[in-house]
């Protein structure tokens, strides 16, 4: 069922007329017409008290997450400031566990005999 054409409302208002009559129409209108408008007036009022609490809600959840927050945040800035290497030592930490580069000679795998690329005596 969509909105209604047209058509559809004159015939609800032929039928209105036939059954209420010419003189009782006004006051169904004007009935109508106060009971949509106090209809909506409460439906404005129930979304702003849901957007009120909803606000605050969020609010809350906010202010719980900074008393969280902010004394991990000190924390972690007195560890920071208490130890000035930490950052010099991630650094070189990481540096050695990058191993060298293998040089010709380490290239051979173990148990294999050396290769025939030096001369040999005979």
């Amino acid at each position: 069922m969509g909105p209604l054409g047209l058509p559809e409302v004159i015939a609800i208002f032929i039928i209105a007329l036939v059954v209420f009559g010419p003189k009782k129409l006004p006051e169904l209108g004007k009935s109508l017409g106060r009971g949509l408008r106090e209809f909506n007036k409460a439906k404005n009022e129930l979304k702003a008290t849901w957007d009120e609490q909803l606000r605050e809600a969020e609010n809350q959840i906010h202010n719980a997450k900074e008393t969280v927050h902010e004394p991990v945040r000190e924390t972690i800035a007195a560890v920071n400031s208490a130890n000035p290497l930490n950052e010099i030592g991630r650094e070189t930490d990481h540096e050695s566990r990058v191993k060298p580069p293998q040089t010709d000679s380490s290239s051979e795998l173990p148990g294999e005999p050396p290769s025939s690329s030096q001369p040999t005596g005979s």
